[in-house]
């Protein structure tokens, strides 16, 4: 439990102008600053910051508070992060004071482990990055699935070049245990052993090799893994980090960190089956769709979803997988549901209602109904949504 004294302390330390700037292009107005309403969409600004009051509030939608329940609504952080985020940031320490010493040492060496593992993250990212731009046969796949440079740049999208110790040649110290505590390198279990690393020279390989990158970035903007597509029709397709000390498939969203501020706009998530799908709709307007990572939806996808929206939509395909995975999203979805927030469930066979939208050959479901108005246009109740998954689990089992 952090102490109430230290929170205290800790808003009288920082300026809410400067952590609100950070997200908010602000104007001097008289004693204020006034910027655009990041909780809501809007063309003139009504969003004020009042750094006398170190207060935030918009005239427009309501939304106030201070630079911890800032960092809690825009960024989606739990109050614990963003206590944690400005303590950084003012050069304090945050006080645990119900925990042993021992407890408090091991949270500080997982800190550090933690921001090691980004800085490292940060770095490969920026890597390849450059190597898309200097790989003609990469930017021509992705031009084959119809995606434009400016897509490529928004999501940060990249390319790992086929050698197998590529990331030799951007971290002098290749052998550090940072780079496999990180998921970028792979140790060789042992000599002659006919895996996949066998062929490398020495013990240790690049994790990604030859393959299309797209960097998944934690809620402040941090990249803290990679997923891998390979560019033909090698296996497997698809390959993401290992768990790490900052990434952990059941609980991260791809996507999640560029649709923040479209799943407040356009009030609801759409969340669909894979990386490109998140990059494809992003183009074709959807900004706030998002995506798990290779795992089945779970209450943590969920939750993290509900801090930025009050309407979750799934939309997965038609197929026996994605009827297997409809039902595991409604199951993990459904104890989170209320009169307040809702969650609707799509499948690409009731083709009557939705257009299609052809992006690198995969249909990506589109409805006619802009994903704006599925707040105004649906509500479920909680029965219903029983109701939906006992159907779909039925037909599942067939």
């Amino acid at each position: 439990m952090i102490p109430p004294g230290f929170v205290q302390e800790l808003l009288s330390r920082v300026d809410i102008a400067d952590v609100v700037g950070r997200h908010v292009e602000l104007k001097r107005s008289g004693a204020n600053l006034m910027g655009l309403c990041p909780f809501h969409a809007e063309k003139s600004p009504s969003f004020s910051v009042s750094p006398v009051k170190q207060f935030y509030h918009c005239f427009g939608c309501g939304a106030s508070g201070d630079a911890i329940r800032f960092l809690t609504e825009h960024l989606g952080l739990s109050f614990v992060e963003a206590v944690r985020d400005l303590a950084q940031g003012a050069g304090l320490t945050v006080p645990e004071d119900d925990a042993s010493p021992e407890e408090r040492e091991r949270r500080d060496t997982l800190r550090q482990r933690r921001l090691s593992a980004t800085a490292v993250l940060t770095r490969a990212a920026e890597f390849y990055r450059g190597q898309l731009r200097a790989h003609p046969r990469a930017i021509d796949y992705l031009k084959q699935r119809g995606l434009t440079g400016q897509v490529a740049a928004r999501f940060g999208l990249g390319y790992a070049p086929p050698g197998w110790r590529t990331l030799a040649g951007v971290f002098p110290n290749y052998d550090d245990p940072v780079l496999e505590e990180a998921g970028l390198v792979r140790q060789r279990e042992a000599e002659g052993d006919g895996g996949e690393g066998s062929h490398a020279d020495g013990g240790r390989y690049d994790w990604f090799r030859d393959r299309i990158m797209f960097p998944i970035r934690g809620v402040a903007g941090e990249v803290i893994g990679f997923g891998g597509r390979v560019l033909d029709d090698s296996k497997p397709k698809y390959m993401n980090s290992p768990e790490t000390p900052v990434f952990s498939k059941g609980r991260e969203l791809y996507g999640l960190f560029e649709a923040r501020q479209a799943l407040r706009d356009k009030g609801c998530a759409l969340v669909v089956e894979g990386y490109m799908d998140v990059v494809a709709l992003a183009q074709a307007g959807f900004t706030n769709a998002v995506a798990t990572l290779g795992t089945a939806c779970t209450a943590e996808h969920v939750q993290k979803l509900f801090r930025f929206t009050d309407v979750v939509v799934f939309s997965f395909d038609g197929d026996a997988a994605g009827r297997r995975a409809a039902a595991r999203a409604l199951e993990a979805a459904l104890p989170h549901a209320s009169d307040l927030r809702t969650c609707l469930l799509y499948t690409s066979d009731a083709a009557d209602e939705r257009s299609r939208v052809d992006l690198g050959g995969r249909r990506i479901i589109k409805k006619k109904k802009t994903v704006r108005s599925l707040r105004a246009q649906h509500t479920y109740s909680r029965e219903h949504y029983n109701h939906q998954l006992a159907t779909n689990t039925t037909s599942v089992a067939q």
